[in-house]
């Protein structure tokens, strides 16, 4: 179908003389440096330098330039502490150290104080992390079969030790009918011996044992009595 430049709306048909206007204005562009891609390509050329300089910083300097600055603040919200000061503090005398353990065994178990702290000072000189060579453990000494057997979970926890031992001498005490020495020579050498010799074992270390005790304690009942 044929048809004509009459038959196309005008403002979809410029005149000539507009058309070879566009071409001259096209044409006077084309003559202008074009500023636009040139500029782009510096921007693009500076971001690679700085892109390079700071990853050759990242490497050389990996203790200073760290993940965690980058982040923004809120992503590690502060954390709350606690500050304390120590003014002054009281030295306790490892001879007192433990006492209120050893008022709770002795109040709880019926066996006199003063013998508790005094098996503790031969036993371990209040030394809560003793350990001897036959593996008896913490402030009274206890094997670990005994300590099992007692129920005492920590041998070297000073409170669990006091309470176990303290639980021991009473089933000595009530085994030799309240008789110290027999008692204290079980604590040592074990009842089997005592029962195999009838009274304290000939052992030279029981025996010193028995009579260091004896000593501590009847000393520290005439300190009281002064």
């Amino acid at each position: 179908m044929l048809f004509s430049s009459t038959d196309v709306p005008p403002d979809h048909l410029g005149a000539r003389g507009d058309r070879d206007g566009d071409r001259r204005k096209g044409g006077d562009r084309r003559t202008q440096p074009r500023s636009g891609p040139e500029r782009r390509a510096r921007d693009r050329r500076k971001a690679a330098l700085r892109s390079t300089i700071l990853a050759a910083a990242t490497v050389a300097m990996p203790h200073q330039v760290k993940p965690e600055s980058l982040n923004p603040a809120w992503m590690h919200p502060p954390v709350p502490s606690v500050t304390t000061t120590i003014e002054s503090f009281v030295p306790i005398p490892a001879a007192h150290a433990y006492d209120e353990f050893i008022r709770e065994a002795s109040a709880r178990y019926g066996v006199d104080a003063t013998l508790v702290r005094s098996v503790m000072q031969t036993e371990s000189a209040f030394d809560a992390l003793a350990v001897s060579r036959a593996g008896a453990m913490g402030l009274m000494q206890l094997m670990p079969e005994v300590a099992e057997e007692l129920g005492v979970e920590d041998p070297f926890d000073p409170r669990q030790n006091v309470m176990g031992g303290t639980r021991y001498l009473r089933r000595l005490l009530n085994l030799y009918d309240g008789n110290v020495p027999l008692a204290l020579a079980g604590y040592n050498a074990g009842a089997t011996n005592v029962a195999q010799y009838g009274g304290v074992p000939p052992f030279p270390e029981t025996q010193n044992y028995v009579k260091q005790i004896t000593h501590l304690v009847d000393s520290s009942r005439r300190a009281r009595t002064k």
